[in-house]
């Protein structure tokens, strides 16, 4: 399985951003799909994650009610819509894939078999 993580750019404060990631293999489209970023000098973090129906969602505090997570299992793709973005959401943003049944927190990274690229998201003030 391989994931490419690609939509990010510079946005100024308040503005939107949207993130695609696409995957390869016809057994991703079954597997649970996240987001996780990184800042320089911070650990890798949870943002969002979404099952494979889509019908279960998890977002961490500091995204929540700004950025939303879908898929499109036709498509094999899943996406981070970003509103509302703030100086602190600059980072590079990972997609990350695992199969269910998983063992751990969709919120730890230990817990996740597959990691894209990354994409780098800048947001300026």
């Amino acid at each position: 399985v391989q994931l490419q993580a690609y939509g990010g750019g510079l946005v100024q404060a308040g503005g939107s951003l949207r993130l695609s990631c696409a995957a390869s293999g016809r057994t991703s489209r079954a597997y649970v799909k996240s987001w996780f970023r990184q800042a320089p000098g911070k650990e890798r973090e949870f943002v969002a994650a979404i099952s494979v129906s889509s019908q279960n969602t998890e977002y961490a505090d500091s995204v929540k009610g700004r950025f939303a997570i879908s898929r499109d299992n036709a498509k094999n793709m899943v996406y981070l819509q970003m509103n509302s973005v703030k100086p602190d959401d600059s980072a590079v943003y990972y997609c990350a894939a695992v199969p269910p049944p998983y063992r751990g927190s969709l919120d730890q990274t230990g817990t996740y078999d597959y990691w894209g690229q990354g994409t780098q998201v800048t947001v300026s003030s």
